[in-house]
């Protein structure tokens, strides 16, 4: 099945629906458009999210499984829990967006390169001034030592990519953000893809048809624009949590 092409000044061009992505590589939907915050809100509300590396033309992906974490279903180990408990780290929201996916930018080793190029951070800090990208920091010593940043929709919250210069930091703020955002009733956050890190952080593969399912229930209720503030309990919310399986 050949790829489909958008159209860059045609906002209005509907994606393929994610079901005609490809096997191989696993999730490519379509390349080209642009990332107007239209096309980017439109693309996650149908699952889909852009990533691709500078050179290449934009390329929008619909992985199958998907890996996802419900917040209610955060696993917090024993040494996260000492570093909670420790208060060595802590945690704010939206106070510093592009400090934050500058730092996820950056090449992680000599000779790599970074799929966030300088127009994807633009258009991601464009929708974190509309109220709909938010960043989640780790602070130590009162340098920024890790953090994250993603999208919500509805009660969705896409997770787009986290840093750490601190040991652990990045497992902070995901932790704050998932205990957050079940306060909140939000519903799932996507991770996008499978690493060993957000596993045993207790997140796990679903299927691309139930995850769509999920989003088609979820994005259109109600949710949090604009800037998010932390509630101030959420560290001793975390440690007291025994948090439930997913089946």
């Amino acid at each position: 099945m050949p790829l489909l092409w958008l159209d860059p000044q045609d906002d209005n061009q509907l994606f393929p629906h994610p079901d005609r992505a490809l096997n191989e590589p696993n999730g490519l939907l379509a390349a080209g458009g642009s990332l107007s915050p239209r096309r980017l809100l439109r693309a996650y509300q149908q699952g889909i999210f852009p990533w691709y590396s500078s050179g290449q033309p934009i390329l929008w992906w619909s992985p199958n499984p998907r890996l996802v974490l419900l917040p209610e279903c955060l696993q917090i180990s024993r040494s996260l829990r000492k570093i909670l408990r420790n208060g060595s780290f802590s945690v704010t929201a939206d106070t510093a967006f592009e400090a934050v996916i500058t730092a996820c930018a950056a090449p992680r080793g000599p000779g790599e390169g970074t799929w966030i190029t300088p127009e994807m951070l633009r258009a991601y800090c464009r929708l974190h001034q509309l109220g709909h990208a938010h960043s989640i920091e780790t602070w130590h010593q009162s340098e920024l030592a890790g953090g994250l940043y993603g999208v919500a929709v509805g009660r969705v919250f896409y997770g787009e990519a986290m840093f750490s210069r601190v040991s652990n930091a990045s497992k902070v703020a995901l932790a704050t953000l998932a205990r957050q955002l079940h306060r909140w009733e939000f519903a799932v956050i996507d991770c996008q893809v499978r690493t060993d890190h957000l596993l045993r952080m207790g997140a796990a593969d679903i299927p691309r048809s139930l995850f769509l399912e999920l989003l088609d229930c979820f994005c259109s209720l109600p949710g949090r624009n604009g800037p998010w503030e932390l509630d101030i309990d959420l560290f001793t919310d975390l440690l007291a949590t025994h948090p439930a399986k997913l089946s």
